[in-house]
């Protein structure tokens, strides 16, 4: 089978984004564009995610369909955090985007990030902590999580 995947996206809980990222939209155009599985974006954003709990199921081990949808667009749980942070007297800025497994592994993930920075401010949060910080943080929550930092 091939697979056309778009891991980075950002849904309408993202500054300067579409009102129309929500899950219906974003499989709709997914489907139009023939991708196959497409990230959620944003699952640190606590409104975002409550929406995700609520209309997406579990449909592969990792992947997740629309409840009462025909769509074959899996939905992969995605994320982008901006680092920024002092390390050596010099600031670094770093976009992570991070994959999850389930929304177990996200609701605790979401739970140790809060206590680092402002969830709720945007889709894609500044938290000001090292990336490998990040990851470790990560990789604690859930082993099967993804972590791709790109400087930004």
């Amino acid at each position: 089978m091939r697979v056309i995947a778009d891991f980075h996206i950002h849904t309408k809980y993202a500054r300067a984004t579409s009102q129309d990222m929500d899950l219906e939209h974003i499989a709709d155009f997914a489907d139009k564009k023939g991708i196959n599985i497409i990230g959620t974006g944003d699952f640190t954003h606590p409104i975002w995610f409550k929406e995700l709990s609520n209309k997406l199921e579990e449909a592969e081990s990792g992947l997740y369909k629309l409840k009462n949808s025909n769509t074959k667009v899996r939905f992969v749980l995605s994320s982008e955090i901006s680092n920024i942070y002092t390390k050596n007297n010099r600031c670094r800025k770093i976009h992570s985007v991070i994959l999850m497994p389930n929304l177990q592994s996200v609701e605790e993930f979401n739970r140790r990030l809060s206590f680092r920075g402002n969830l709720n401010a945007d889709g894609r949060p500044i938290i000001g902590m090292d990336a490998k910080d990040l990851l470790e943080l990560s990789l604690e929550v859930d082993k099967q999580s993804i972590f791709i930092p790109a400087h930004i």
